[in-house]
């Protein structure tokens, strides 16, 4: 078994059809089959966003975006003709629209970060135009700004003891959908809360490597502070799913490559990550108090926890 505390995850799920598929002319940037803008609708939000933009984001959320995949080209898969009856233009707004369950907010967390990366990434460009085309081959470091995304998914239980005041059948773990008895309800909505509430990107790794004694898990936590993070951050975007007992949060913080004499080193050692999504996930169980009223109510939480590492380059 490998030492590293992560492992390396699945290719991107957004295809661009290849142009050769259709005709031996490239399409313009505006041809009906290839529209420079897409229309997403996002959980009742809608974004129109440039096609080159949503295929530059980073594949862990692209991945959670459209996990059945989404091909960029035609729409219509009962063959190709040299009319414009499927052409974007021919079809109604609402047909345009592509329907993604993700939070807005945690899209225009992205997009205003990759906003601000690529300002810096320009003004990077500008400061070292005698980069060699050979030197930035070998490196994509010293012409483009580096993103680290960090995302993690918390799924979470709540093990209530019989005593503490809430009828629990079996005392059985209070799981799955919101669809349980008020009370049980209740315990999930407390649960949610107090999780939502720990902010702190850190903290739960550090306990889990204090318990476990992980040398490796120390290492990329290391890595990550030296890289772009402190040990005090929080995460830029932390929500409960809708109708879930789950969380997701997302950091995006840019990547450090001068400082001390090894930043560089470092900084490359996580292009290992770029286009390579890896995970990494973990059981921690803590003891917390809720309050209910005028009681506290004993309450054992467990959390999964996936995290997914990321690089991308804008």
């Amino acid at each position: 078994m490998s030492n590293s505390p992560i492992t390396q995850v699945s290719e991107s799920p957004i295809t661009q059809v290849s142009q050769s598929q259709y005709s031996s002319a490239p399409p313009s940037p505006g041809q009906g089959g290839f529209p420079s803008k897409l229309l997403l609708d996002l959980r009742g939000t809608r974004f129109e966003i440039d096609r080159e933009v949503l295929v530059s984001l980073p594949e862990s959320i692209l991945i959670v975006m459209f996990p059945n995949g989404l091909i960029l080209g035609r729409g219509n898969s009962d063959g190709y003709d040299d009319d414009d009856n499927n052409s974007d233009e021919s079809l109604s707004l609402d047909d345009q629209i592509i329907y993604v369950d993700f939070d807005p907010a945690c899209m225009d967390y992205v997009l205003d970060f990759y906003h601000e990366a690529q300002v810096a990434g320009e003004a990077q460009r500008l400061a070292s135009p005698s980069t060699s085309n050979n030197l930035s081959s070998q490196n994509p470091l010293l012409n483009k700004q580096a993103i680290i995304v960090l995302r993690e998914e918390l799924d979470y239980f709540a093990v209530i003891p019989p005593k503490s005041g809430f009828p629990a059948k079996d005392d059985m773990p209070a799981t799955g959908p919101v669809l349980a008895d008020p009370n049980k309800v209740n315990v999930k909505t407390l649960c949610g809360t107090h999780l939502l509430e720990q902010r702190k990107i850190f903290t739960a790794l550090q306990r889990n490597i204090n318990k476990e004694n992980n040398v490796a898990e120390q290492h990329l936590i290391d890595m990550l502070c030296v890289s772009g993070f402190s040990r005090d951050d929080e995460w830029g975007y932390r929500d409960i799913e809708p109708k879930k007992t789950s969380i997701v949060s997302i950091a995006l913080v840019m990547l450090k490559t001068t400082g001390s004499g090894n930043q560089m080193a470092t900084a490359q050692k996580l292009l290992l990550f770029w286009r390579k999504p890896a995970r990494k996930c973990w059981w921690d169980g803590v003891e917390v108090e809720l309050q209910e009223g005028p009681n506290k109510l004993p309450i054992r939480l467990w959390a999964r926890r996936t995290w997914t590492l990321e690089l991308v380059l804008v």
